[in-house]
């Protein structure tokens, strides 16, 4: 029996929506415990198959209460699922997102959200020195089927400094994230089949995840710094 994303998450956060205070939601927060069960076992289950396939030793799912301490944003809650799975660093580089949100919101996510200083510049340096593996890997119609043949994410407006902005990899070059995206629709998201797209998704980008992790475990020699 396959598990599922069931449909009261949407209803209990279109509520939240209308009702994001404090006093209406502890009033809730019986229903919406019985709620998060139910998704930290798909959760859990997308852990799982994850594992099938790649080493993932690390599951987050985020919590509901929103850090409002520096934000413009003063409501207390938030109106979605997030979490997020590492894999086993350092020897391999990426990670795995699942966002659960109504109003067809819901989306997955894959990549580089935040590289650290010395891996993006790492990253740059590949590119500007081959940018044909990335670039095959991009076009495999099996892959951008799925994400796209682009990354997204924020980029510099020109390019990094000490880099040319004439080179042929530039449009990579300037990345400051490589991030690929897939959204869902409300419906999508509650069908029996959503965990094994999602699964198949995942799978579908290891060979952007090894490519990666080959080039943030070595040198522009290729020798593992591990």
């Amino acid at each position: 029996m396959s598990i599922t994303i069931p449909k009261s998450v949407f209803e209990f956060f279109k509520k939240l929506e209308k009702n994001n205070n404090r006093d209406w939601f502890n009033e809730n927060k019986s229903e919406f415990k019985a709620i998060e069960k139910e998704v930290k076992a798909f959760y859990q289950k997308v852990f799982e198959n994850l594992n099938k396939h790649d080493e993932v030793d690390k599951l987050k799912i985020f919590r509901i209460y929103r850090d409002v301490r520096f934000s413009k944003n003063k409501l207390p809650y938030k109106t979605h699922f997030g979490g997020s799975f590492h894999r086993v660093k350092p020897r391999l580089r990426g990670g795995y997102y699942l966002h659960i949100q109504p109003n067809n919101e819901s989306f997955i996510a894959t990549g580089f959200w935040e590289p650290a200083p010395a891996d993006l510049l790492r990253i740059r340096k590949e590119f500007e020195m081959d940018d044909n593996e990335i670039r095959e890997i991009l076009a495999n119609k099996n892959f951008n089927r799925i994400w796209g043949d682009t990354f997204i994410g924020d980029e510099v407006k020109t390019a990094p400094k000490g880099f040319d902005k004439e080179h042929q990899a530039i449009d990579l070059i300037k990345k400051k994230q490589y991030i690929f995206t897939k959204k869902f629709t409300d419906q999508e998201v509650l069908t029996s089949d959503f965990i094994n797209q999602v699964d198949t998704a995942f799978k579908s980008v290891r060979p952007f995840f090894d490519y990666m992790s080959d080039v943030l475990t070595t040198d522009l020699n290729g020798v593992s710094i591990i």
